[in-house]
C-alpha cells in the first residue's frame, strides 16, 4: 500500500516537472511559491492584514498635529532650496571642526584597538579562551545603537566631543574586530600552513600568511567605518556628545530650517566625497 502510494506521488511529481519545463520552454515559467497550499497562503495573508487593521486602530493618531507637522515637513523641504550657510556660519564651522576631528581620531582608535580584538576573534588562529573573549567584547560592543552609548559617555565625561569620540571609539571596535574576525577565518589555509612550515614566530605567521589575505578588505573596511563614524557623529551630537550635530539639532529646535539644510547639505557632500575617495582606494589596494 505504501509503496503504491509513493509511487503515484513520485508519478504526480513527475508530471508537475514536466508541465514546468514545458512552460518554460514557452517563455511562461514562474518559480514555485514559498508555501505550496494555496488556502495556507491566503490564511496567511488574511491574517497578516487583519493584524495590520487592528494595530491601526489601536494607535492614538492626532490627525490635527499630523496635518501640522505635515505643513513644517514642507517647509522644513523647501528650505534645501535656499539654504543659509552665512548667519550661522561660525557655529556651522566648529560645529564640523568637532565632527571631523572626532571622525578621524575615533576611527583610528577603534580600528588599532580592532585589530588585536579581531584576530582574537577568529576561530582558525586563536586559543578558545581568548577567541570566547574577544566575542564576548564584540558582542557587547554591537549590542548597543550609538545613541545609547553616547548617553552613557556623556553622563560619565560630561557634554562635548570627548564623550563622542569615546562611543564612535566603542562602536567602531565591535564593527571592524567581526568583519576582521571573519576575513581570516574565511582566508586559504595553504600560505598560513606554508609559512608555517618555515618555522615563522607567531607574528611573522600573521605579517606574512594572514595580513596578505586581509589588508585590502580591511583598508575598505576601514574607509567604510570613517564614513558611517561621521554621518554618527551628526545622530550622537543630538544628545550632547560634541560635534555638528548639536548645531543641527540646535537649528532645528529653533526652527532655523534653513541653517539645518545647510548643515544636512554639508553632511551629504562630505559623504559623497567620502564615498568617492574610499571606492578609488579600494580599486588602488585590489
Amino acid at each position: 500500500m505504501s509503496s503504491s502510494i509513493s509511487t503515484s506521488s513520485s508519478a504526480s511529481a513527475a508530471q508537475i516537472d514536466h508541465a514546468r519545463i514545458a512552460a518554460a520552454k514557452e517563455g511562461s515559467w514562474r518559480p514555485l511559491p514559498l508555501i505550496s497550499s494555496r488556502k495556507l497562503r491566503w490564511g496567511l495573508n488574511l491574517a497578516a492584514l487583519t493584524y495590520i487593521v487592528l494595530v491601526y486602530f489601536s494607535v492614538d493618531i492626532n490627525w490635527a498635529r499630523v496635518a501640522q507637522g505635515f505643513d513644517r515637513g514642507l517647509n522644513f523641504v523647501g528650505s534645501f532650496f535656499t539654504p543659509d550657510f552665512v548667519t550661522r556660519g561660525g557655529e556651522i564651522a566648529v560645529g564640523l571642526r568637532e565632527s571631523l576631528t572626532m571622525t578621524f581620531v575615533a576611527t583610528v582608535i577603534g580600528i588599532a584597538l580592532a585589530i588585536p580584538v579581531g584576530l582574537g576573534a577568529a576561530r582558525n588562529i586563536a586559543p578558545r579562551p581568548v577567541y570566547f573573549f574577544c566575542r564576548t567584547l564584540i558582542a557587547l560592543s554591537r549590542t548597543f545603537q550609538e545613541i545609547i552609548i553616547a548617553i552613557l559617555f556623556v553622563a560619565m565625561f560630561g557634554f562635548g566631543p570627548l564623550a563622542g569620540v569615546f562611543t564612535l571609539a566603542f562602536a567602531t571596535i565591535g564593527f571592524m574586530a567581526k568583519l576582521l574576525a571573519e576575513d581570516i577565518e574565511d582566508a586559504q589555509n595553504e600560505p598560513m600552513e606554508a609559512i608555517r612550515a618555515t618555522g615563522a614566530s607567531w607574528l611573522q605567521w600573521i605579517n606574512y600568511a594572514v595580513q596578505p589575505q586581509v589588508m585590502p578588505r580591511l583598508i575598505g573596511l576601514s574607509l567604510y567605518r570613517l564614513d558611517i563614524n561621521f554621518r554618527e557623529s551628526a545622530v550622537i551630537g543630538i544628545v550632547g556628545a560634541g560635534g555638528i550635530g548639536a548645531t543641527l539639532n540646535t537649528s532645528i529646535n529653533r526652527y532655523d530650517y534653513d541653517t539645518s539644510a545647510a548643515v544636512l547639505l554639508i553632511i551629504i557632500a562630505i559623504v559623497l566625497m567620502s564615498e568617492y575617495l574610499s571606492g578609488y582606494v579600494r580599486k588602488w589596494t585590489a
